[in-house]
């Protein structure tokens, strides 16, 4: 039986499951190549605790959560600093707009019924929900992870939203010289694809070539050489939005079907 990936290079980007990862791929045929590009995540309950309070002692037209950890996560630290009955308060007394289905669970659980959802789990069905609002002069707060949602940003201060935001978790930068080593191999043409499991990688590396004037040709592989995998509709919409006009993702937002979906376009390919 032809096995999708024989001979193939495939980088990981993840920092998660990557020796689990690395096993499918060779049972595919291919060869796994780790670029961690996802950083160090850690709590920024100190950050965090003044943005909260200061929500809960002025209020806010709107409140948009976009990540169902992040708001199981500021709900506990509202809960820790004896201000969860207020902040609940507060979320209830507001529009509440949210992206992510994990999302709605977390607030269901409080009590919250949304005034915008999305329709297909993106950021950009997400701004469409917001579409029939007026936004103009409405305080807005948005709570976000890792993905600094730079088109929901553009959109609210556009429709006339003033803006603040919520990072319950801070991210450093993966060692640069990861991404000068991929970026290299990429211009190289030494991989065949590249997986992706966050959005935040795709902005790192994205973030990277940018600034090391290394984008247009890096794009340029990407849209005729270089496959770009994506575990979900968030990754996939990161990686459109810098520019990657093909993007492949499986149906189950896994990144074992990431890479059975890699090995079955390369199949296809190999058999058309």
């Amino acid at each position: 039986m032809t096995k999708g990936l024989k001979g193939k290079r495939i980088v990981l980007a993840g920092s998660r499951k990557t020796e689990e990862m690395s096993i499918l791929v060779e049972k595919q045929g291919g060869i796994p190549i780790v670029r961690p590009a996802q950083g160090t995540v850690y709590l920024a309950e100190d950050e965090v605790e003044p943005e909260l309070t200061q929500i809960v002692n002025e209020g806010v037209d709107w409140i948009i959560f976009t990540t169902g950890t992040g708001t199981e996560t500021l709900i506990e630290m509202a809960e820790k600093l004896g201000i969860l009955d207020r902040f609940i308060t507060t979320i209830k007394n507001a529009k509440v707009a949210i992206r992510g289905y994990k999302t709605l669970t977390a607030l269901k659980k409080q009590g919250v019924k949304p005034s915008a959802i999305d329709d297909d789990g993106t950021t950009q069905g997400l701004i469409r929900s917001l579409e029939p609002f007026d936004l103009k002069g409405q305080k807005v707060a948005i709570q976000l992870h890792g993905d600094t949602a730079p088109k929901l940003i553009q959109f609210l201060e556009e429709n006339g939203a003033v803006c603040s935001q919520i990072l319950p978790y801070k991210h450093i930068s993966p060692d640069p010289q990861v991404f000068d080593e991929l970026c290299r191999e990429i211009l190289a043409g030494k991989v065949d694809a590249v997986c992706f499991t966050t959005a935040l990688q795709v902005r790192y590396l994205f973030d990277f070539a940018r600034e090391n004037q290394y984008l247009t040709d890096i794009l340029n592989m990407f849209n005729e050489k270089i496959i770009a995998a994506a575990v979900g509709k968030i990754t996939a919409e990161a990686l459109i939005e810098e520019g990657v006009e093909n993007v492949l993702q499986p149906e189950k937002q896994r990144m074992g079907a990431m890479i059975m979906k890699l090995s079955q376009y390369y199949k296809e390919r190999q058999q058309g």
